[in-house]
């Protein structure tokens, strides 16, 4: 499967429709992006079950603003909707094929009750003296 430009119309049904989904957020002036573009495309080529989106980061400012695009590149993974791993920097191909492969065997039953939990306790008022409730990011 060849990447996708992903727009801020499309992103959202993307994530929603498809079981995994990577992002990579570029840029045509960024020399690592340019640099991680053949991996990235080459990855697209062997993973038939994985969506593989780009975010040109200059057409789609608000898309980069709103998922808090600080650096390029940056790749982030989605799996049944929900933001499993994100991290700036190209990465090469065999990192690249451990991202996918960890994101394939995810327990995502274990990864929704997880993120069930960070909702349930972000939506809890706090009581008086305790520390505000912090997650992490899966």
């Amino acid at each position: 499967m060849a990447t996708v430009e992903i727009t801020t119309d499309s992103f959202g049904t993307t994530i929603e429709g498809n079981d995994i989904v990577l992002v990579d957020f570029w840029a045509s002036w960024c020399q690592p992006c340019l640099r991680f573009a053949p991996t990235y495309d080459a990855a697209s080529q062997q993973h038939d079950d994985v969506v593989f989106g780009k975010v040109d980061t200059e057409a789609e400012q608000q898309l980069a603003a709103e998922a808090n695009i600080t650096s390029i590149p940056t790749l982030m993974a989605f799996r049944e909707k929900v933001l499993v791993f994100s991290q700036p920097g190209a990465l090469n191909g065999p990192q690249l094929d451990e991202v996918i492969t960890a994101v394939k065997a995810l327990d995502m039953k274990e990864v929704h009750e997880h993120v069930a939990r960070q909702q349930a306790q972000a939506q809890a008022p706090a009581a008086d003296g305790d520390a505000p409730i912090t997650g992490e990011i899966i």
